[in-house]
């Protein structure tokens, strides 16, 4: 048959199916007929003449099959026979049926909503145009351990006219105050270029974005604000184009509304999550006429490639510009502080450092669909084993092994399909809880669905399970043994040797998957609970932190703190009314830096330089530490103890001599073997006074749980000053009532200012765990389902071995066998299963745990102690799930069993 008559035939099959049915009927009555006109002019009378006519021709039905077998579209028939049969066959199987859908729709379920998560953050492009086109430019000092130090405005300069870019624009970060309404609120602000949103692609759904042309010096007056501020502040007024704002006290025009749903790709939430956006030149007051080169004082930026350019080219042709720039300027790249910049696509920047956690979880819920895939492949052996005669005499009655073959696999993807349309079903039912479960910190967030990919997946992974479950039993079809099948007439069935092997061969690799998802949840079970024991050197409990913000206005002359008497005696007034609320013992200030745990090193409190006394010729070399500004009361209310010389006073006010104090890893990282304190330093390249180090405090994690060992200087809110500050209380605090209290305590001082971010201190270092715990929840949930799969399926193995040898152990206990003896036999070889599965997940574990290492605290990954009683644990649930058709088997009664016989 030529393609075109298939394709013709195969149209008339489906299109037309009972017209054709109809043809092909007349076309057997059209031949019995002729022969039966011959028969009857031989001299037969008709009716005669018509029988032996059908005896000659046979069964009108084969011939109807053997045309169907040429014609186009055969195959549709064949399958939507097989699925009739299938369902027939499962709707005789409630329990089975049941059992198996309900354990694929677990594994394939499980593994579309980690699956959306995964797609929604690391394979969806960023919804922007030509997205691959977009970086991020970082600059290191790798020379002085510093990395994203930033850039200074004459960097941006260059590199807007390198060629390398299109557009170039810095970005900068920082809470603001809206004020002008009945009360004043903080706002999240991000200040770019005017060029920034033409950089992204993106365009509002109200108004205009920033004139790129427009490099007027100082800050554009000009806003753009997000969908939800809109609505949250605005209710959603349409006439909010060209109305007035103060920020800051300064003013400023609405000229944009963003769309909903738009998000800034930040590396945090907080930068994703920006309501305001404002366009500066970087030049002009505020900020300097003339930045200088070295200044670095913004913070990162984002750029889009030239078309055609790729990453890799660019990088290279970004280090000619460094080199270039080193040689035009050595005074402000110094040698030693080996000077580089970078080119990380966004999307990295934008997924940071969650891609290993989620490939980590994908590869946990992946290893559940496969020990799923195993059960229902279990649970079909089994069934084939019962079906054993029914193959046997389907085959013997003529049917193809092939075509029996087929038929299981058929019934064994309809399972998988009904598993995967349940597993869907229940996504969709519990889709708002596991949004919940997801730590809010996750980039995209708002991403996550269950779009048309999601749906291909599942579809993907039901059917790849179907193949993946069906392939065993359809195999043993084609080693079935006949005659001795037929014989087993009322005997009832039981599985050759080699389905026996199969089925402890998939006990023992469901054994030993579900071992390796253990282990790997024992490891971060253990690294998460050292983290929470780490000792922090400070004392949350009991301390509640509440931020305010002074303002940053464009005309220096309007700002009420500009003198460090006015800003020192707001702290102290905040400080004496906070004192003063009901359950308060203690009250301290500091910046945002001194909040445990519950700050960003890259905008709001970026590292100082470390100028010392005597150590650095210039100040281009010195390295960077990070810096906390506290009142004298912050070290006593924090708990963290004194070591040598003293902490801050009353008496280190803004007009005495600048002092600090630092931590035990500045002192060993900076004045080994030397006494630190009365040492003299600067932490700005601008000319000022030396600051003396007057003591040294003990390490305390306030950076990171990992890691005590972090220099830290900490410098007198008095002297220094700050403007994002942290209100910290201790005392037995009522946590509904204070933050109101409080708010009415600072606006009374400054009624222009916002008071937010009410929260525990306990609460700010948990939630520095958010993501570790989502990674131990979601993993820990995946090896406790394992561990009862691993259970149900040697439970179901061994109950059917105790079935298959009835006979043989009421035999033994009719000639004197003991019910003791019977149950160890039948524990011996659940234990062998368990055993052989177990050591081949330990080596499976050894390597999964090595991958993991970098997620790992506190625990090697290879770890003895939790290898050991992970095996012993599943060893443990495999002989408890023996023990039940092990206590059957010492029931069998010996008479009953010998009559069956």
């Amino acid at each position: 048959m030529s393609l075109l008559s298939h394709f013709r035939s195969l149209s008339a099959r489906l299109l037309h199916r009972s017209r054709t049915d109809g043809d092909l009927a007349e076309e057997v009555r059209g031949h019995i007929q002729c022969r039966a006109d011959d028969l009857e002019r031989s001299g037969l009378d008709r009716v005669e003449a018509e029988r032996r006519a059908r005896i000659e021709f046979g069964s009108p039905e084969r011939f109807k099959e053997e045309c169907r077998e040429e014609l186009g579209g055969r195959w549709i028939d064949a399958l939507v026979q097989d699925a009739r049969f299938s369902l027939r066959m499962l709707r005789h199987s409630p329990g089975f049926t049941a059992i198996a859908v309900l354990t694929t729709a677990l594994g394939v379920g499980a593994t579309t909503a980690i699956f959306s998560v995964v797609a929604a953050t690391l394979l969806h492009p960023l919804p922007f145009p030509r997205p691959e086109q977009l970086v991020r430019i970082e600059a290191d000092l790798p020379g002085v351990g510093a990395h994203d130090v930033g850039l200074s405005e004459p960097e941006w300069q260059d590199l807007q006219r390198s060629g390398i870019f299109t557009n170039v624009s810095p970005t900068w970060y920082d809470d603001n105050n809206l004020t002008g309404g009945a009360r004043p609120s903080r706002v999240s602000l991000q200040i770019a270029a005017p060029n920034y949103f033409s950089i992204l692609g993106v365009k509002p759904r109200l108004g205009r974005t920033f004139d790129p042309e427009n490099h007027a010096p100082g800050v554009l007056p000009e806003l753009v604000i997000s969908d939800g501020l809109w609505k949250r502040a605005f209710g959603a007024d349409p006439g909010i184009l060209g109305r007035s704002l103060r920020m800051d006290t300064d003013l400023y025009r609405v000229i944009g509304v963003m769309p909903p749903g738009y998000h800034d790709p930040g590396r945090t939430a907080r930068d994703r999550n920006i309501e305001v956006w404002a366009a500066t030149s970087f030049f002009g007051a505020p900020l300097l006429d003339q930045p200088p080169r070295n200044g670095r004082n913004l913070p990162t930026a984002i750029a889009r490639l030239k078309p055609g350019l790729k990453i890799e080219a660019a990088q290279s042709r970004l280090d000619a510009l460094v080199a270039s720039l080193q040689k035009q300027f050595p005074g402000d790249y110094p040698r030693q502080s080996r000077w580089t910049m970078r080119l990380i696509p966004l999307q990295d920047t934008v997924v940071g450092n969650v891609r290993q956690s989620l490939l980590l979880l994908f590869g946990a819920v992946g290893l559940i669909l496969l020990i799923s895939c195993v059960n229902v492949a279990n649970l079909l052996l089994a069934r084939a084993s019962a079906r054993g005669r029914e193959m046997a005499i389907r085959q013997a009655l003529g049917a193809a092994r092939a075509r029996l073959a087929r038929q299981l696999v058929t019934e064994s993807l309809l399972l998988s399909v009904l598993g995967g349309v349940a597993g869907v079903a229940i996504l969709f039912g519990t889709k708002r809880l596991l949004i919940r479960l997801v730590p809010d910190t996750l980039p995209r967030l708002n991403e996550i669905s269950t779009s048309g990919s999601v749906l291909l997946f599942a579809l993907a992974a039901s059917l790849a399970a179907g193949v993946a479950f069906g392939v065993a039993p359809a195999l043993q079809i084609g080693r079935l043994n006949l005659a001795p099948m037929l014989k087993r007439e009322g005997r009832g069935s039981t599985s050759s040797g080699e389905q026996a092997r199969t089925r402890r061969g998939l006990v023992i690799a469901e054994f030993a998957l579900s071992l390796i998802l253990m282990a790997a949840a024992a490891l971060l079970l253990r690294s998460f609970r050292d983290l929470l024991n780490v000792p922090l050197g400070f004392d949350p409990r009991r301390v509640m932190t509440i931020q305010t913000r002074l303002p940053y206005p464009n005309d220096p002359t309007t700002y009420l703190y500009g003198t460090a008497p006015r800003a020192a005696q707001f702290y102290r007034e905040v400080l004496r009314r906070s004192r003063k609320l009901r359950g308060v013992e203690e009250a301290a200030i500091g910046d945002l830096g001194a909040l445990p745990l519950g700050h960003d090193r890259n905008n709001q409190n970026p590292p100082v330089p470390l100028i010392r006394e005597g150590r650095e010729d210039r100040s281009n070399d010195a390295p960077l530490v990070d810096g906390s500004i506290v009142t004298p009361e912050y070290f006593p209310l924090m708990g963290m103890t004194l070591l040598r010389g003293r902490l801050f006073s009353d008496l280190d006010d803004e007009n005495a001599p600048p002092v600090a104090v630092i931590n035990e890893a500045m002192a060993r990282a900076y004045w080994p073997a030397e006494n630190p304190v009365g040492k003299r330093l600067k932490l700005t390249r601008r000319p000022s006074a030396w600051t003396t180090v007057v003591g040294i405090v003990a390490d305390a994690r306030t950076e990171s749980l990992e890691d005590a060992g972090i220099p830290q200087i900490y410098a007198s809110l008095y002297q220094k000053g700050a403007h994002h500050l942290a209100i910290f209380l201790r005392g037995n605090l009522d946590t509904s009532s204070l933050p109101d209290e409080v708010r009415e305590q600072v606006q009374s001082v400054d009624p222009t200012l916002p008071v937010f971010g009410a929260r525990m201190l306990p609460e700010t270092v948990s939630a520095s765990l958010s993501a570790r715990r989502f990674s131990m929840e979601m993993v820990g949930l995946f090896a406790l389902t394992a561990l009862f799969l691993a259970g149900l399926g040697i439970y179901g193995v061994i109950s059917y071995m105790v079935n298959e040898r009835a006979h043989e152990i009421g035999l033994r206990l009719a000639l004197g066998a003991q019910p003791a003896n019977v149950m160890r036999m039948v524990l011996r070889q659940g234990l062998g299963l368990a055993v052989t599965g177990s050591v081949l997940g330990l080596a499976g574990a050894l390597i999964v745990s090595r991958l993991m290492a970098g997620l790992l605290y506190g625990v090697r990954p290879t770890d003895p102690l939790t290898f050991t009683s992970v095996a012993a644990l599943l060893i443990g649930v495999a002989l408890l799930a023996c023990y039940l058709p092990a206590r059957r088997a010492t029931k069998v009664d010996p008479i009953v069993a010998l009559r069956d016989e």
